[in-house]
């Protein structure tokens, strides 16, 4: 990102992150899924700032007022989720309630590796576009 500057405005900025994150190899989409906690989670595989702490926080408190068992599932699709394609669930969870994430998680659960990951870098991407809005005071 530092040889796209300088940005002329939030949708260039946005505009050059997204082509730079799709110009980028699975494995560097693989790494970046490890600064994120799994859903229903707070702590990520990799070591991150707090401030990456605390979005991931506040995307995810729409789990906040999940019943137990909608939590267990989460956890337990989770593991299965993790188990066959290696790396964790990786959605927007901006907005939305265990409620909406059981059936997300079910369906993605799913496909095979390779859309899967398409899939997860997608979101990943959306993900980002928040956080760089949130940056810049959006």
């Amino acid at each position: 990102m530092i040889a796209e500057r300088p940005f002329e405005s939030l949708d260039d900025l946005i505009a050059k992150a997204d082509r730079v994150w799709w110009s980028l190899g699975q494995g560097d989409w693989l790494e970046a899924f490890l600064s994120h906690p799994k859903i229903g989670e707070k702590k990520a595989a990799a070591a991150t700032s707090e401030q990456s702490k605390q979005w991931s926080a506040a995307e995810q408190a729409g789990l906040g007022d999940a019943a137990n068992s909608n939590l267990a599932m989460l956890a337990e699709l989770n593991q299965k989720y993790e188990d066959k394609f290696g790396y964790i669930f990786i959605v927007c969870a901006t907005g939305k309630s265990s409620d909406e994430m059981l059936p997300i998680l079910r369906s993605r659960l799913e496909n095979d590796r390779e859309e899967e990951l398409r899939i997860a870098a997608a979101e990943q991407a959306k993900i980002t576009k928040l956080r760089l809005q949130k940056l810049v005071g959006v």
